[in-house]
């Protein structure tokens, strides 16, 4: 993996030159420059309505209930085409354009939630707000009592005064009668 990552850090700058020396040669230096900055421009417009779209629909699953794990993944390539486009050169662009295709990055976000699964330490995915856990297989249910407690009433369940804000459950005597405390 580290010799893969080597190997593309060299190939795409050089593919980049060789590719800015081509299409230079054919449509000149400054409409190379003008067409280079109009892909970045274009590549910023897209993200920003792509990834409201998207934004939207992993808000829709979550208030459904279901896990959002493929708009996130495409939220995740949103951004790597976004930082393509910002990346001067003609292969990084063509890449970043293909990411912003929905049915390629819909089938890449479905291949990486299908291959990468939370591990279920950590992370937000704990603390969610509804009741079914990511994989969906299986619901939580916590079931609980509850009694409503009137602030008006002034004995406790067991028919003690409570009036003394002070007193939390303290025996008859009072808290004068604590060995802890300075009166005592």
């Amino acid at each position: 993996m580290p010799l893969l990552f080597l190997a593309a850090l060299v190939a795409i700058p050089v593919t980049e030159i060789y590719l800015f020396i081509e299409i230079g040669d054919e449509i000149g230096a400054l409409n190379t420059i003008i067409l280079t900055i109009l892909t970045a421009v274009a590549g910023m417009a897209l993200l920003r309505i792509q990834g409201l779209s998207v934004l939207m629909k992993a808000q829709e699953n979550l208030e459904n209930g279901q896990s959002p794990i493929k708009e996130v993944f495409s939220g995740i390539l949103l951004a790597i085409a976004g930082l393509f486009l910002l990346i001067p050169g003609f292969f990084t662009d063509s890449i970043g354009f293909l990411l912003f295709l929905p049915p390629l990055r819909a089938a890449l976000a479905g291949w990486l939630s299908r291959t990468v699964t939370p591990s279920g330490r950590g992370g937000f995915h704990q603390t969610h707000f509804h009741s079914r856990r990511w994989n969906g297989n299986e619901e939580t249910i916590i079931d609980g009592e509850y009694n409503i407690v009137e602030e008006d009433e002034k004995t406790d369940p067991a028919g003690r005064s409570n009036s003394d804000p002070r007193r939390l459950d303290r025996p008859e005597g009072g808290p004068d009668d604590s060995p802890w405390s300075k009166n005592g």
